[in-house]
């Protein structure tokens, strides 16, 4: 995979932004692992999201 898409696979989860280069977490999803990327905004609002793999929702 080429590093530019590499780079447009990195959005946030909750609001769907490129976080590449950014202050992003980035966690795997407590119930399956599936690598989850969060804005810096959307953690400090505490803004829902949901795993695209198996639905978890967390804050």
């Amino acid at each position: 995979m080429s590093g530019l898409q590499e780079q447009t696979r990195h959005q946030c989860i909750s609001c769907g932004i490129n976080v590449a280069g950014s202050n992003a977490a980035r966690f795997d999803c407590p119930e399956c692992n599936y690598r989850i990327y969060r804005c810096a905004k959307c953690r400090k609002q505490s803004n829902l999201y949901q795993c695209k793999q198996c639905g978890f929702t967390g804050p």
